[in-house]
Formats: structure tokens, C-alpha cells, sequence
């Protein structure tokens, strides 16, 4: 099963603002009319319920969105880019890589269907020059570079959503019961580890269905990762309820079942809190149906009768053939009202909003271009983002272009910054893909 992908995703980036002025017949002078750029496309994640494998980032694990399409005159808003959708499984969990090793960071947990997550946000549109005209400035050749799009890497990891899990040693039996209770058709073979992969089911009774996942078999070490244990494990800690299903011909059943408690316990001891139903496989052998009663008093010890998740009136532990469907019918009804009892979820909940009493008050910031100039070899160079905007998306060979740009960096408070940073008559300052030499 593919539940493990690396993706790369590359937002779209803004469109660049526009520098014209309206022109038509007797109206000389028209005033700017520059449009903003447009909003370059956000790649968005999808849950969707119908898949439950990440094999489609096998073949595509790169994804890039359109970038927003430049302003145009008389204010024409630029095109915005179609934002790019990829669908990926319910039980998603996704991990931002980072830049540095070992900075890995859980973003989200899709465990719903339609939930969506933007996973890279497109650039804003850049400004065109009709947003720079001002009482002292009615001929503004200003405008805005778009906004570049974000760069991602990212991990997805699939833990599978089910209401059941069926656990159990390899070769109990669980291919068949899943096959016997569903519609599901996993390969079934009379050797151990035929199921490589969980295998989904849903499971009918009247008018209510619930989905059953078939784990794959759990061996002694699986904690430690033996037998692919990790892997498995990892989507026991999605279901609600668990099955736990032995095989009845096996000479010390409850030894197995001990094992497969301790494996739950060492990965996670909170899976050792979650419902459990005991079910007896097998039991269309001779064998087994003689030792029916021996069973069950050895199994007892598992039982807790007090536990309010128990099946009221039923026999516990099951004994069922999952070849000839003999206890299915007694075991169905049993699954829904033991889930219908669990106080347990294997879902994760819903994020808490915290309440920190009065709403905070927000007032105006001062002007703090502290950072905005760094020294780069004998120049300077401005990081201000907005100031890097404003000078990619104008033409600053026009003195007058940069006249107005130098009285944008005073407003931003970034012209002290550059004096105090020691720009003299003479030095170069880099900005963006511009250089300007400072007089």
C-alpha cells in the first residue's frame, strides 16, 4: 500500500501592477490608470472519501500553479490563476518539511471528507499606478511587482479512518472475516502474510453501515517495526473499536492474544484503552468446536465485564467460522452496539479555540524599518518587501520614477535606515533586481 508521499509544491505568483495613464480623444490629461496584477494560484489539498492510497504521488509528485496574469489599463483587473486541486485520502496527515534537516512540522489532519488545505499560497497581484496618485503626486510611474507564490515540500503520511479494525496474528483468519462481514474481496491464501496492505470494507445492518479495516498481521516485535509492524500499526490508531480475531486451532490462543495486546501497548498505550471484541476463528474445525468451552475460560481473563462498551446480551468471546459464516450472523449486530457503547474515537478531534477573555485592542504601529537594509559587500541592498515590489514592477532609469520610489522608502522610514546604514553620494543600493546609485 502506498501510504507515504513527498510532494513539491510552487504557488503561482502575482501578477505585476501596470504603469499607464487613460488616454482618449479631449482628455489630454486622464490621470494614471494602471490595474492590478492578478492573484497567482494556491495549491489546495482535498480529502476524499472514495480514495485510500497515496499511489497517484507515485507517478506526480510535483505540482506548480499558474501564475496571475498582469494589469491592464483603465484599470483592468489582471487575470487570477486557477488554483490547483489535489485530492488525497480521508485520514491524511501532512508534515512541512522545511528548509533545515530535522525542522519537520505536522500542518494538518484531513479526517473529513471534502477538508481542504492550502498547502502553498499564490502571490498577491501587484498594484498598478493608479493606487500611487496623491495630492503631491498626480503623475505616478510606480507600481507593484506581483507577490511570489510559496515554495513547499511536503510529507503526506495515510493513516486510514475506520470504525473497526480487525487485528490479529498472520493467518487468523481476518482476509476472510472481512470478505464475510463486507463487500470486500482481499486475497485470502492458507499462508501466513497474505495481506500486505489494510484492506477496507463496509459493513451493512438494515439501514446503518460502518467501515471495517482488515490490519494486516501483527507479530511478536512489531513495535519495533518487525513485519512491516510500524506500518500497520499506524492505522490501528485510527479506528474506534477493535476485533481482535485468533485463530482457534492454534494450541496456545491466549498466548496470542497476549502478544498482540503487548505489541498495541509498546506502540502505544493508549491503544490498549480502545473497545475490544474477541472472536474465535475456525470454529467449523472439529478441533476448535470440542475445545469451545477450554476457550473460553482461557480467554476469560480478558474479558471486562464491567466495561461499559460490552455487548449486553451476547457471548463473548465469539466463536465464528469465517469460511462458512457460521457466528456472522450473531457478530454483525454485535459490532454496530459495541459501537454504538464506545466512548473511544480514533479520530482526531476538532481543534479547540481557545477563549483568552476580551478581545485584544489593535493600534496603529509605528513606522519600524529596523532589518530592512542589509550590507552586501560594498553596497547595500533594501529586503523590505514591499520596497523589493514597488522597485521590480517600475522603471527606475526615469529620474522621475525615482524620485517618487525615494519618497516612497521615507514613508516606509526606510531612507533613514539606508543613511544611518551609511548610503552616501556615490553608493550602490541594490533593491530587488535593481541597482540604483545613490545621490
Amino acid at each position: 500500500m502506498i501510504d507515504r508521499a513527498l510532494i513539491a509544491a510552487k504557488a503561482g505568483n502575482g501578477g505585476n501592477g501596470l504603469v499607464t495613464f487613460h488616454s482618449e480623444k479631449f482628455l489630454a490629461k486622464g490621470g494614471p490608470s494602471g490595474g492590478d496584477g492578478g492573484r497567482g494560484a494556491d495549491i489546495v489539498l482535498v480529502a476524499d472519501q472514495s480514495l485510500n492510497t497515496l499511489i497517484s504521488f507515485r507517478y506526480r509528485k510535483e505540482f506548480k500553479g499558474d501564475h496571475g496574469g498582469p494589469g491592464g489599463s483603465s484599470k483592468k483587473h489582471g487575470r487570477n490563476g486557477e488554483n490547483v486541486l489535489i485530492k488525497v485520502p480521508v485520514g491524511t496527515q501532512v508534515f512541512d518539511i522545511g528548509k533545515a534537516e530535522g525542522n519537520e512540522t505536522q500542518v494538518a489532519d484531513l479526517v473529513a471528507d471534502g477538508q481542504s488545505l492550502v498547502i502553498a499560497r499564490g502571490g498577491r497581484g501587484g498594484l498598478g499606478n493608479a493606487h500611487f496618485v496623491g495630492a503631491t503626486n498626480q503623475e505616478p510611474l510606480l507600481a507593484e511587482a506581483g507577490e511570489i507564490g510559496e515554495e513547499k515540500t511536503l510529507r503526506l503520511e495515510l493513516k486510514l479512518l475506520a470504525d473497526v479494525g480487525i487485528i490479529g496474528m498472520p493467518n487468523a483468519g481476518k482476509s476472510s472475516l472481512i470478505a464475510a462481514i463486507s463487500a470486500a474481496r482481499p486475497k485470502v491464501a492458507d499462508y501466513p502474510f497474505t495481506t500486505l496492505e489494510p484492506v477496507l470494507g463496509v459493513v451493512e445492518f438494515g439501514r446503518r453501515a460502518l467501515v471495517a479495516v482488515d490490519i494486516p498481521g501483527l507479530i511478536q516485535g512489531a513495535h519495533l517495526g518487525a513485519g512491516l509492524g510500524h506500518d500497520f500499526l499506524r492505522h490501528v490508531e485510527r479506528t474506534r473499536v477493535l476485533v481482535h480475531l485468533v485463530d482457534g486451532s492454534e494450541a496456545d490462543v491466549a498466548g496470542r492474544v497476549e502478544t498482540i495486546n503487548a505489541e498495541l501497548e509498546k506502540f502505544d498505550p493508549r491503544l490498549l484503552e480502545r473497545p475490544q471484541l474477541l472472536v474465535v476463528n475456525k470454529v467449523d474445525l472439529p478441533g476448535v468446536a470440542a475445545r469451545r468451552s477450554e476457550l473460553k475460560a482461557s480467554l476469560r481473563r480478558f474479558m471486562k465485564p464491567e466495561d461499559p462498551t460490552r455487548p449486553r446480551e451476547s457471548e463473548t468471546p465469539y466463536f465464528v467460522s469465517a469460511a462458512t459464516h457460521e457466528g456472522i450472523p450473531a457478530l454483525v449486530p454485535a459490532l454496530f452496539e459495541l459501537l454504538d457503547r464506545s466512548t473511544t474515537s480514533g479520530q482526531a478531534s476538532s481543534p479547540r479555540v481557545e477563549d483568552d477573555g476580551d478581545l485584544p485592542i489593535l493600534r496603529p504601529r509605528g513606522i519600524d524599518a529596523a532589518g530592512a537594509v542589509e550590507v552586501e559587500g560594498e553596497s547595500l541592498r533594501i529586503v523590505h518587501r514591499r520596497a523589493v515590489r514597488i522597485a521590480n514592477g517600475s522603471d527606475l532609469t526615469l529620474w522621475k520614477a525615482r524620485a517618487q520610489f525615494r519618497e516612497q522608502l521615507r514613508r516606509m522610514g526606510i531612507l533613514r535606515e539606508l543613511e544611518r546604514m551609511g548610503a552616501r553620494a556615490g553608493t550602490t543600493v541594490k533593491v530587488g533586481v535593481k541597482e540604483i546609485v545613490w545621490d
